[in-house]
């Protein structure tokens, strides 16, 4: 689950032969990997590969050779003079007993398969010149394409395209994945992604100490929250989910009803009196309390058995969402600020910031998409306009001094402690209208029960994805609470607990 930048996979490696592993037979072994994984890609038909100056190329000719002696008919591209390669690269080269074809696009021809192992992970700089042209032809040539390590033509630590980018069908990494692995557009120029053990002990992690975690299950079950036979509603908190006027209720229930199928004991809306009727009309098991303003909001933060609350979807942009937010935050609760709740602080975002750094111990998530984040986080995104998801997930939170869950197909999670966790599961079909306010509501569900922030944020953003799933194509909102029992009972038995 532990997801390495290209320096902490770099040093992954130098950890591993300084333990006594030679880094030639690292490089063996990543040959090896790539070339089962080519086995198992084309049975029959040509293999071409193309290969890089580094160690990537040094993959690509371990691969070549190994394909060789299992019969296939294999050639290979060099991007430079043989003659000119270093290292292990060099070893590697020699092993490959034939003629290497001139780095020439009109070379690559109609193989059955390509193995780009041109760059790797390791590309910090835009791709230029005969490199552009020969991934361009990679691209353009329809054979289905290996990658080793990455797609030649993305950024290992941050996902970005360099200009132009291969398109593989599968990459083959090792030991650990790398952010690009994880994150857009990268992960869509992966394919299947396949991680091969190459003889790197994972002890050297201990050293590494990785903040950067692939959102599973593994990364957070410890923190799951699981009922006890003798315990009662109350012992699983109680969430506040805060309605808008008449026209704008829908948003706020779909939250309510995500935080009581997340496990919340009790949930309860409170709603503006207009609508306290449409809000009553449509929910059961959802209690509704009329409340217009601040101070009937502080009536409810008085409660002591109210302990998270989520504050934003459909709730209206303005004085009357400051102000539930502010009063939140000084009763110290556990608050999840979604939609309107973090757009009300668009023209003051430090007003909130140092509301969150006066709570003690703050238990607090913000939730915004692409769309929302900059309005908080305005020098984040214009400063450095190269930064990844992941880099300006880990500053927001910092700036706030909270959990930062920066939405999309790659939901990022940070934490202002730097951990982090990326999610790859959401299905295409979760992009509609609601889906955001159900899982605001979901974090809101899992933080009453007394789960941490930075894993409540993780685990519901896991779930959310795999109820998405588990409803499949044509699905809307309202459909996601209903598959989270499925998507439960499926941890359960993962996790080996009866039921």
């Amino acid at each position: 689950m532990e997801v390495l930048t290209t320096a902490e996979m770099a040093r992954a490696d130098r950890l591993a032969i300084a333990a006594g592993t030679p880094g030639f037979a690292l490089m063996l072994s990543a040959g090896q990997a790539v070339a089962a994984a080519a086995m198992d890609l084309v049975a029959e038909g040509p293999i071409l590969v193309i290969a890089g100056p580094g160690n990537n190329g040094g993959d690509g000719f371990v691969a070549a050779a190994e394909l060789a002696a299992r019969g296939r008919e294999v050639s290979v591209i060099l991007l430079c003079e043989r003659e000119s390669l270093q290292g292990d690269a060099a070893s590697a080269a020699r092993g490959w007993k034939y003629p290497v074809l001139p780095f020439n696009p009109q070379a690559i021809g109609r193989p059955a398969l390509i193995i780009d192992a041109l760059f790797g992970a390791g590309l910090d700089r835009p791709v230029k010149g005969e490199p552009f042209d020969m991934i361009e032809a990679i691209n353009a040539n329809g054979a289905p394409v290996l990658a080793v390590d990455l797609p030649s033509g993305i950024n290992g630590t941050s996902g970005a395209i360099m200009g132009t980018a291969v398109r593989a069908v599968e990459t083959v990494t090792f030991f650990r994945r790398k952010p690009a692995h994880l994150l857009l557009p990268g992960r869509v120029h992966c394919g299947r992604v396949r991680v091969a053990d190459i003889g790197i002990d994972a002890g050297v992690l201990v050293e590494i100490a990785p903040r950067t975690f692939e959102n599973v299950p593994s990364s957070w079950a410890k923190a799951f929250p699981i009922p006890t036979v003798d315990g009662h509603k109350y012992d699983r908190g109680h969430v506040v989910a805060v309605s808008g006027g008449i026209a704008a209720t829908g948003a706020a229930r779909l939250s309510a009803r995500g935080a009581l199928r997340a496990g919340a004991g009790l949930v309860t809306l409170a709603s503006p009196r207009e609508a306290l009727a449409v809000n009553a009309s449509a929910l059961t098991a959802v209690m509704v309390r009329p409340v217009d303003n601040a101070t009937e909001f502080g009536e409810l933060l008085g409660d002591k058995r109210l302990n998270a609350y989520v504050i934003g979807p459909g709730a209206g942009i303005g004085e009357r969402s400051r102000d539930f937010v502010l009063a939140a935050l000084t009763a110290k609760k556990a608050v999840v600020l979604d939609a309107d709740g973090l757009t009300s602080f668009a023209d003051a975002p430090e007003r909130l910031f140092e509301a969150i750094r006066h709570s003690s111990d703050p238990q607090v998530v913000l939730t915004p998409h692409e769309g929302e984040f900059p309005r908080l986080f305005s020098d984040i995104s214009n400063k450095h306009p190269g930064r990844s998801k992941l880099e300006r997930a880990r500053a927001a939170a910092e700036r706030a001094g909270a959990v930062v869950l920066l939405k999309g197909p790659d939901t990022t999670v940070a934490s202002c402690d730097g951990r982090a966790t990326i999610a790859a599961n959401a299905p295409p079909w979760l992009a509609t209208a609601g889906a955001g306010d159900v899982l605001s509501g979901m974090i809101a569900g899992l933080l009453a029960q007394g789960v941490p922030a930075f894993e409540a944020a993780s685990i519901g953003v896991w779930m959310h994805g795999e109820a998405a799933r588990e409803a499949g194509p044509g699905l809307i909102a309202e459909d996601l609470p209903e598959t989270l029992p499925a998507v439960t009972r499926h941890l359960y038995d993962e996790f080996g607990i009866d039921y």
